[in-house]
C-alpha cells in the first residue's frame, strides 16, 4: 500500500473540533488553490483527510461548509483592544475585517455570492447562516464609547452597527477595491463618526 499521502481511514480517528478544524483548513487551502467555481466537496475530503460522510454529516452543501470557514477567520470581540477612543477602535475594526476580505475569505464571499444572487431561497438561507461577527464587534466597540461619553446612548442603533462592514463589503467584494488604509480611514471619518456622534432623527408625527 502506498504510504505517499495519510490514509483518511487512519486519520479519521480525529473527532469533534478537531476534525472540523481540519475540514475548515482544508477547505480554505482548496479554495486558494482551486477557486470557488471547482471547489467541491471530494476535494475538501481528501485534503482534509476524512471521508466525504464526515463532512456531509456536519455541513449540508458546500455554501453552509465555506460559511463557518469564513466565520472561524472573523475576527472576535476579544480581539479588538480598548484603545480609550471610539475612531481608533473603529479602525482596529474595519482593518481586521478588511484583512479578512483580501484573503481565502473574501474569495469565498464572492462564490457564496455569485452563486446565492441569482436564487432568492439561497439567498435567504445565506442570510440565515450569518453570525453577524462583524456586527458584534461594532457594537462592542460603539456601546464603549457610549460609556465613555463620546457619542449619545441614544445613537446606538441596531441599524447603525451594519453601515461600516457594508460599506467595505461592497467596495471590496463588489467593486473589487483594493482594502487600503486610506479606504478604511475614510470610512470611519466620513461616514460612521459623523453617524455615531448625531442623534437620530424623530419619527415624523403622524397625520
Amino acid at each position: 500500500m502506498s504510504t505517499s499521502a495519510e490514509d483518511h481511514r487512519t486519520r479519521s480517528r480525529r473527532r469533534g473540533a478537531q476534525l472540523e478544524e481540519a475540514i475548515l483548513a482544508a477547505a480554505l487551502a482548496e479554495l486558494q488553490e482551486s477557486g470557488y467555481a471547482a471547489l467541491s466537496m471530494e476535494a475538501i475530503a481528501r485534503r482534509a483527510g476524512t471521508g466525504k460522510a464526515s463532512l456531509y454529516r456536519r455541513w449540508d452543501s458546500r455554501a453552509a461548509l465555506m460559511v463557518d470557514a469564513v466565520h472561524a477567520l472573523a475576527p472576535r470581540p476579544a480581539d479588538i483592544p480598548d484603545t480609550g477612543s471610539l475612531r481608533t477602535d473603529l479602525l482596529e475594526v474595519l482593518r481586521r475585517t478588511a484583512e479578512v476580505l483580501a484573503g481565502p475569505a473574501g474569495e469565498a464571499l464572492r462564490g457564496l455570492l455569485a452563486e446565492a444572487l441569482p436564487d432568492a431561497r439561497r439567498l435567504a438561507e445565506l442570510r440565515g447562516r450569518s453570525r453577524g461577527s462583524t456586527r458584534q464587534l461594532m457594537r462592542q466597540v460603539v456601546e464603549r464609547a457610549a460609556a465613555r461619553g463620546e457619542i449619545p446612548a441614544g445613537s446606538v442603533r441596531p441599524s447603525r452597527m451594519d453601515v461600516g462592514a457594508a460599506i467595505l463589503r461592497s467596495r471590496v467584494l463588489v467593486d473589487a477595491e483594493e482594502p487600503d488604509e486610506l479606504m478604511i480611514v475614510e470610512i470611519v471619518d466620513e461616514i460612521l463618526l459623523p453617524m455615531l456622534r448625531a442623534l437620530p432623527e424623530p419619527p415624523a408625527p403622524s397625520l
